[in-house]
């Protein structure tokens, strides 16, 4: 028997749900499959969003053979048995690989020719962005679009869809848990609703909390309060104010939203806010994340409480995060700047570079790293930050 998610997965553009970025009227991808110009694609984004589906409304909207593989247990003569069963095919197949971003080199060896010679049509997904586990090669042959946490507005026109279909009573803050605790995640709802039918028709938030007790939020779906707490909760830890630090935590974790997603905004603002002002507030927030990663609730409460004042109490700069962002958008505008000859990697030139080894003087050496100097890190003078500023300009004779 299908599950509810099966039974309502699309079977047309018309009734795909969400995503207007990329099957909108107007937009570059859809535009391209209707001209049947579709190029090799890698989807990613957050589970439930759409990616598998629409990979399936690709393949049947260009009339062609569809293949879906996993990259976790995808072989390779698979793979190519396929590939070259298909290569003087009239229509071009296409070939779906879930969890891209864990393709090894070879298996990505595999695909390159086929893909460079146009033989079939791949399309990879992947919950995480899939760029750096790709090879250069890949990238370049193929396109990377990003799938977005459905919106409110997109959950309930699927819930109307299940209403239209299914006979059952939903009770206000019945419908509203589910629109917004499942994370923008669509499957993830529809199987919480689907559960609950098993057991009543006549559907409440006591039923729907019993069977999920906290949120699936990743911080992108939410409600405006959602919003709201977590942006508070970090404002407070930047502005080192303890009591509101914790009172926000406190609303967060009574509103049953995720540990997860909490220890995951506090590992982000440790590198951040705190940065090298305090260099083992990382450390701490990473240990946070992976102590309630296997703890959970309620005790997870005091490991994200200790975390947050820890961070709270730290000294703050956000040296690195400003550091990374200037040398960024520099590179992007075009500041590219050649490797000078004796930093480069002594097998493609040899062991005679011009190098200065710094430990052959003591630890530090004057010698160029850049081809131009470049006016980027500007270290503050917070914390354990001020004595790596003391000692850089020591060390440089400053």
């Amino acid at each position: 028997m299908l599950s509810l998610a099966s039974y309502l997965r699309p079977t047309s553009f018309e009734t795909f749900v969400g995503q207007k970025h990329i099957v909108g009227p107007e937009a570059p991808f859809y535009r391209l499959l209707q001209v049947d110009k579709l190029p090799h694609s890698f989807f990613f984004g957050p589970a439930g969003t759409g990616k598998t589906t629409l990979a399936r409304l690709c393949a049947k909207e260009l009339g062609t053979t569809f293949f879906e593989f996993n990259a976790t247990s995808l072989k390779i003569e698979e793979l190519r048995k396929v590939l070259l069963a298909h290569k003087n095919a009239l229509l071009k197949p296409l070939v779906f690989i879930d969890e891209v971003h864990r393709l090894s080199k070879n298996q990505q060896e595999v695909m390159l020719p086929f893909m460079e010679n146009s033989d079939a049509i791949f399309i990879g997904a992947s919950t995480e962005n899939p760029f750096f586990s790709l090879t250069s090669a890949i990238r370049s042959r193929s396109m990377l679009f990003e799938f977005h946490s459905h919106t409110i507005e997109d959950l309930n026109t699927l819930l109307t869809q299940v209403h239209n279909k299914e006979d059952f009573e939903l009770s206000v803050d019945a419908k509203e848990y589910l629109l917004h605790s499942s994370g923008g995640d669509a499957r993830a709802m529809l199987n919480l609703l689907e559960c609950a039918l098993n057991l009543e028709k006549n559907i409440n938030i006591i039923l729907l909390k019993s069977l999920r007790a906290t949120t699936l939020n990743d911080g992108v779906s939410s409600s405006d309060t959602h919003y709201n707490l977590a942006s508070a909760l970090i404002k407070s830890v930047r502005g080192s104010d303890v009591d509101a630090t914790i009172y926000y935590l406190a609303r967060l974790i009574e509103g049953g939203e995720s540990p997860l997603f909490i220890a995951r905004r506090l590992l982000i603002l440790a590198s951040e806010d705190v940065g090298n002002a305090n260099p083992n507030a990382l450390t701490i927030a990473t240990s946070c994340y992976a102590a309630v990663s296997k703890i959970g609730y309620p005790e997870a409460r005091i490991i994200l409480s200790q975390t947050a004042l820890y961070l709270a109490g730290s000294p703050k700069s956000n040296a690195s995060y400003v550091a990374i962002n200037r040398a960024q958008t520099m590179i992007r505008e075009g500041m590219i700047l050649e490797v000078p000859h004796y930093l480069k990697d002594s097998h493609t030139i040899g062991h005679e570079s011009g190098y200065r080894y710094p430990h052959d003087y003591g630890g530090w050496v004057e010698q160029d790293y850049l081809e131009a100097p470049l006016d980027i890190v500007e270290l503050k003078e917070s914390g354990y930050e001020a004595k790596m500023r003391e000692w850089l300009l020591k060390l440089r004779g400053e």
